[in-house]
């Protein structure tokens, strides 16, 4: 084997070496989102499960009760989860899921347009929260929980979003994770990925970070029930 012929076979095996990293990330990003969908689904079916447990009212956030593991609303959840719970409260392709798991947080992160009411600059609620499933009127159009930011803190209080400021896409980006579910490092805007969204008929859809973007920029808010 000459000089040549030996740096072509090297050549071709490093090609092929780097065509299977990326394909092997490829299939576990699909993996991971496969679950993480799967996760936002026994999430949803256990509100629903809370709220009929409940006069109708799903648990509330953090904002409500304070930062109380107890108070948790995925805590409240927990006995309708089973034993699973913990592998549920997490996302697998969360970068902090194992510090995550051991504070007690979640992945997972609840729109605050449903479960946050709103106050005038003197304190006093001008809004009723939607945290019922009555109240909902279009459940199948209603955004009800996103996976967090991975840039938030582990803390059980970062439990819902701050959806009435997602004016701009560095705003979205403090709140939850758009590419969440992507085959190597983010890119600088984070618009190369994908996320899971659950809805409050409990279906979950994949949307692509560049298409939710574009919608921010587009001046719409996903996150505001539709009427």
């Amino acid at each position: 084997m000459t000089l040549v012929e030996l740096l072509v076979v090297l050549a071709i095996g490093a090609i092929l070496t780097s065509v299977s990293i990326v394909a092997l990330g490829a299939i576990r990003s699909r993996a991971d989102q496969a679950k993480c969908a799967s996760n936002l689904r026994q999430i949803g079916m256990a509100l629903q499960a809370y709220a009929d447990d409940h006069h109708g009212v799903f648990p509330p956030t953090s904002h409500t009760t304070g930062a109380s593991i107890e108070e948790a609303w995925v805590y409240k959840l927990r006995r309708y989860m089973g034993d699973g719970f913990d592998e549920i409260r997490v996302s697998p392709a969360d970068p902090k899921r194992e510090a995550r798991l051991e504070s007690g947080g979640t992945s997972y992160i609840l729109n605050s347009y449903l479960f946050v009411p709103e106050y005038d600059p003197f304190g006093r609620q001008i809004s009723q929260p939607l945290n019922r499933p009555a109240a909902i009127r279009r459940p199948a159009s209603t955004m009800v929980a996103f996976t967090i930011s991975e840039s938030a803190p582990i803390g059980i209080q970062n439990d819902h979003t701050h959806s009435g400021r997602w004016e701009s896409w560095a705003a979205v980006l403090q709140d939850i994770s758009p590419d969440l579910h992507r085959a190597g490092e983010p890119t600088a805007d984070h618009t190369r990925g994908r996320s899971n969204y659950l809805f409050a008929d409990w279906h979950v859809e994949a949307w692509d970070a560049a298409d939710l973007k574009a919608l921010i920029d587009s001046g719409q808010n996903p996150a505001v029930p539709p009427k």
